[in-house]
């Protein structure tokens, strides 16, 4: 499979087996471009040049199409154009199925939120359970336990203190980092914390700790500030931005060269949201700001409707960032080296099996994001229940499970998208939805073509 596409002037072909990235120019981009259009219908690079594509370019020389195409049939040879796919072999994407090791803990210390976010998943905070509450200490501890005994040889384990807010249970997070530190060197573990916050209870103190403690730290705001105040207004309707703002470029002057992000969420009311990146930039250099997932009833949800002008923001969004290279865009950092395991490239983020969150009540959902779907519950921290069945079929979700992505040329680079978003939209973890998977395509081009632009290999 390869896939070929324009972007910010730049002719790229994926090859989405190899992972080979190939920039063009227009004649190499228009003859491969028609050759995979007709990949389907059994064409190839096996033998001479067709006499169809040949019809099908006539704005070409017959003899520059000739050494154009002997010049893709040698990238073939060399397993960088239409290589095999490796993983096809239904077998080895069932192997995968196996127990998966928990590594990674959701930790939501608080039900609970100062500010009443327009979109929020969480219900603004209860989870939808109309039951305000923070976890005690006994409980996190045994969370930590959990994770411990979960995590097998594991030597690396991450935490995110969430909510809600978790500022609102502060007491719990301090006793939890105390704790797992405690403990960490008895049983060979080393933890690493974030801590997602809206920033309202940010103090001097809690600055200072978590600049302290906190490996990464997600700060939650949505861009500028009208469109901040529209979608995140505090409990009595004011807006947070100016409450916050202050307080966030105070953590980020301490944060040294530990990881922060400036995490903000665009909806169809204001679909502009390169500007919102922009104002973020200002503030701090690492921004995430990311499509909102809603049913399609929910006014704020983006609809198929919205997606050219969505498409064309991001190509905006990659033409300001082209010559603003100090900017760190989460969601155009891709790796073209194919870095990440096999595991991480077919499986994703490993919720449900390598990665759980877990509520004050104790209880264990396969992410933040299941919390209070009691068909989803996994167990419970305080009886040690734990469903393997259900936890096994998130553990075999992978590219090839989800039919739809083995079709897809991103599917090296998305692993098969957000199974709590598939649920919500279409229903079935399986099934990504379609307005997610267009917008992770063209986000992907855009960054693909950063890439190339970066390494000098564009005109």
């Amino acid at each position: 499979m390869v896939h070929t596409f324009q972007c910010l002037g730049v002719r790229v072909a994926v090859d989405v087996n190899s992972g080979a990235v190939h920039v063009l120019d227009q004649l190499t981009y228009d003859l491969l471009t028609a050759l995979a259009q007709r990949e389907e219908d059994g064409a190839s690079l096996d033998g001479e040049l067709p006499q169809a594509l040949m019809a099908a370019l006539p704005q070409y020389a017959p003899a520059d199409l000739a050494e154009t195409w002997a010049e893709l049939r040698e990238l073939t040879r060399e397993g960088l154009l239409f290589e095999a796919d490796d993983y096809i072999d239904r077998d080895k994407a069932a192997s995968m199925q196996q127990q998966a090791l928990v590594k990674a803990l959701c930790l939501h210390v608080s039900h609970d939120c100062n500010l009443r976010c327009k979109y929020c998943f969480a219900s603004t905070g209860d989870f939808g359970t109309g039951k305000r509450m923070t976890m005690d200490i006994e409980t996190a501890k045994k969370a930590i336990d959990f994770v411990i005994a979960k995590s097998g040889n594991r030597r690396n384990i991450e935490v995110d203190f969430f909510g809600g807010e978790p500022l609102m249970a502060m007491d719990t997070v301090k006793a939890t980092v105390e704790y797992a530190r405690s403990i960490e060197e008895q049983y060979g573990k080393c933890f690493r914390f974030t801590i997602t916050t809206n920033g309202v209870l940010l103090s001097d103190e809690n600055i200072d700790y978590i600049n302290r403690e906190m490996s990464n730290a997600v700060l939650s705001l949505d861009g500028r500030r009208e469109v901040n105040d529209d979608l995140r207004p505090t409990v009595n309707g004011k807006g947070s931005y100016d409450v916050i703002v202050p307080k966030f470029k105070k953590l980020i002057a301490g944060r040294g060269d530990k990881d922060y992000y400036l995490r903000g969420t665009f909806t169809r009311f204001h679909k502009d949201f390169a500007e919102d990146v922009k104002e973020l930039a200002a503030i701090g250099k690492n921004v995430s700001v990311e499509p909102v997932v809603g049913k399609e009833s929910d006014p704020y949800a983006i609809r198929e409707e919205d997606l050219p002008q969505l498409k064309a923001e991001y190509e905006r969004l990659a033409e300001y960032l082209k010559d603003h290279r100090e900017t760190n865009f989460f969601h155009f950092n891709v790796d073209l080296q194919q870095g990440p395991c096999v595991i991480k490239r077919l499986r994703g983020c490993g919720a449900g099996c390598e990665y759980v969150a877990i509520t004050p009540d104790g209880d264990i959902y396969p992410c933040h994001q299941f919390v209070g779907n009691e068909d989803y519950k996994l167990g419970s921290v305080h009886d040690g229940s734990f469903n393997k069945e259900l936890s096994g079929k998130f553990a075999g979700l992978n590219v090839y499970t989800r039919e739809e992505c083995a079709h897809c040329w991103a599917r090296f680079y998305c692993s098969g998208g957000c199974s709590a978003s598939n649920l919500l939209v279409g229903g079935d973890i399986k099934h990504p939805h379609k307005v997610g998977c267009e917008l992770e395509r063209k986000r992907l081009e855009c960054a693909i073509a950063l890439k190339a632009i970066d390494a000098g290999m564009a005109d």
